[in-house]
C-alpha cells in the first residue's frame, strides 16, 4: 500500500485550518483517512473562544480514533459521535448556537479487505479510481448548486443557507448534521486508489480548469500530492487580475491525501 499526505497553509503567517490523517490498525487489516477543511471565521467573531485549528484538531482527532477503533460502526454514526464529543469539550465556555461557531467540511474513507466506505460533507472531494482506471468524484455539491446571488454576503449565507434545509451543511456543533452527508460503500475489489482533497487543492479542477478529476488523480499518482499543491499555487500567483479567483482568497489551505491499494 502507498500512502501520501500533504497539507499546506494558504498563508504562512496564519495557522493551517485543515486537518488530515491516515490510520492503519495494528491488525494490519484495512485503514481509514480523515480530511477536514476548517471554515475561516468572520472578522466579527464566532461566539467561541477557540480557534478553527483547535476545532479541526479536536474533531479530526476524534474521527481518526473512531474510524479505526470502531470498525463496525457506520461512518455517519462516527461523525455524529465525534461532533458530540467536540461540542462537549467547549459547550460550557462558548455559544455553540452561533451560526459561525467553528466548523469544517468532512471527507472520510475506511477500507477493509471486503469494502470501502465513504462520507463527504460539504465542498471537499473524494476521488475513487477503479482497477480499470475510471475515476469517480464523490461530492456533496449542495453549495455549488446555490445561485451566486444567494452567496452575496456572509450575513446572508449565515441567516438563510448555512446548516439549513435548502442550503448546505458543515460539521459544527450539531451531531444530527451527520445524517446530511453523502455516504456509501463500494466493493474493495472495485477500488485501486483514493484521493481526498480540500477545496484549496480542488481549485486545479474546479477553478482553473487545468484538467478533469481523472487528470487530477493521475497527476497525484505520478508526481505526488505536493506537485498538485505547487501547481495550484503557481496558478493562483499568475491570476494577478483576479479573473478566475474573483473575491476568493488568493491562497487557501490545501490538503491532499492519497491512498493506493
Amino acid at each position: 500500500m502507498r500512502t501520501e499526505l500533504v497539507s499546506e497553509p494558504g498563508d504562512a503567517a496564519r495557522p493551517n485550518e485543515d486537518f488530515a490523517s491516515i490510520g492503519l490498525p495494528a491488525s494490519g487489516q484495512g485503514g481509514s483517512l480523515v480530511v477536514l477543511d476548517g471554515v475561516t471565521p468572520p472578522r466579527d467573531g464566532t461566539g467561541c473562544r477557540h480557534s478553527v485549528p483547535w476545532f479541526t484538531a479536536r474533531l479530526g482527532g476524534a474521527l481518526a480514533e473512531l474510524t479505526v477503533s470502531l470498525q463496525d460502526v457506520p461512518l455517519a454514526d462516527l461523525l455524529s459521535r465525534a461532533v458530540s464529543r467536540t461540542a462537549e469539550a467547549h459547550a460550557e465556555t462558548c455559544d455553540l448556537s452561533h451560526p459561525r461557531t467553528p466548523q469544517a467540511t468532512v471527507v472520510l474513507a475506511r477500507w477493509s479487505p471486503e469494502s470501502v466506505e465513504y462520507l463527504v460533507l460539504s465542498d471537499s472531494a473524494l476521488l475513487v479510481e477503479s482497477p480499470g482506471g475510471t475515476v469517480t468524484a464523490l461530492l456533496d455539491d449542495r453549495l455549488a448548486r446555490l445561485p451566486r446571488s444567494a452567496l452575496a454576503t456572509d450575513a446572508l449565507v449565515d441567516s438563510t443557507l448555512r446548516n439549513r434545509e435548502g442550503g448546505f451543511f458543515t460539521a459544527s456543533a450539531d451531531p444530527s448534521v451527520a445524517a446530511r452527508a453523502v455516504t456509501g460503500t463500494l466493493p474493495r475489489a472495485e477500488v485501486r486508489a483514493l484521493a481526498a482533497l480540500t477545496d484549496g487543492a480542488t481549485r486545479w479542477v474546479e477553478r482553473f480548469r487545468e484538467g478533469d478529476w481523472a487528470d487530477c488523480l493521475a497527476l497525484v499518482r505520478k508526481e505526488g500530492p505536493q506537485t498538485l499543491v505547487d501547481r495550484v499555487r503557481a496558478l493562483e500567483r499568475a491570476d494577478t487580475d483576479r479573473v478566475i479567483l474573483g473575491r476568493s482568497k488568493t491562497h487557501d489551505d490545501a490538503t491532499v491525501v492519497y491512498v493506493e491499494f
